[in-house]
């Protein structure tokens, strides 16, 4: 399994949009890719009105699969309307998510089946399976695996993000706002990743102005010393077009991080 794990300091940091960014990247110049998240909450706060259409983004597995020209449930098989916690959301609809389930989907593996989910599209799923029992095999391409909130989340009662990036084994990306508090926020999330043995290859701080402030610049040093961690940046995306995020993908050593 070729890849990385994208994760955060926190919900709402660029997770998506950085994912996103690198899987158009990947694909526009030429590499097989596959976009995974294994639940997506907060589906009933995404489908309420916006007051600004033209500035809307769609929700994270939708933004994930017109990056890499997959369908939507194929993205993210697990879909919950309650902006919480994994854990919570299924319990809230009554179900439970399974960790060897969700090691299956995030594998790509015909046959996986992720319990629980009140969006969760079965049909879709078969049809996956049966693209995979066709010969077309999820592990030649490229996988971009998204995680929800940070490494720390339960994804299930005694399951946590970083549970699943451990057992998938792939390098580690964390997206951190370049602003206030940032320092605090990554050190802690590179000391729970390098506590389970996670490799990390970067941290990303997103979005960089062009023209950053003297604390921007001084986080981005503070960060890169004191964690002893590459550190790049995702410029401003304009909007949800896979030409923009294409661009701005095309600015990260996304090759070498795959290395």
């Amino acid at each position: 399994m070729r890849g990385l794990f994208v994760t955060g300091t926190d919900t709402g940091v660029g997770k998506t949009i950085l994912s996103s960014a690198l899987l158009a990247a990947i694909a526009a110049a030429g590499e097989r890719v596959r976009a995974h998240k294994p639940v997506v909450t907060g589906l009933d706060v995404a489908s309420e009105p916006d007051p600004s259409p033209a500035e809307a983004w769609p929700p994270d597995h939708e933004l994930l699969a017109r990056a890499a020209g997959m369908a939507p449930a194929d993205v993210a098989p697990l879909r919950y309307g309650p902006a919480v916690s994994p854990h919570l959301a299924a319990a809230l609809a009554g179900e439970r998510i399974e960790p060897t389930q969700l090691l299956a989907a995030a594998r790509g593996r015909a046959g996986a089946r992720a319990r629980g989910g009140a969006r969760t599209d079965s049909s879709t799923l078969a049809d996956r399976n049966t693209r995979a029992s066709d010969g077309e095999s999820a592990d030649a391409s490229i996988v971009i695996v998204e995680g929800v909130g940070g490494l720390l989340v339960p994804l299930a009662e005694d399951y946590t993000v970083r549970d699943l990036a451990a057992q998938l084994g792939l390098p580690l990306l964390i997206a951190a706002r370049p602003g206030l508090g940032t320092i605090n926020h990554t050190l802690l999330t590179l000391h729970a990743a390098r506590a389970a043995g996670l490799v990390v290859r970067a941290v990303i701080l997103t979005p960089w102005s062009d023209t950053p402030s003297v604390m921007e610049r001084s986080n981005r040093e503070t960060i890169a010393r004191l964690g002893n961690v590459e550190l790049a940046v995702l410029p401003f995306v304009p909007n949800a077009t896979v030409e923009a995020l294409a661009r701005a993908g095309a600015t990260l050593p996304w090759r070498r991080w795959l290395e």
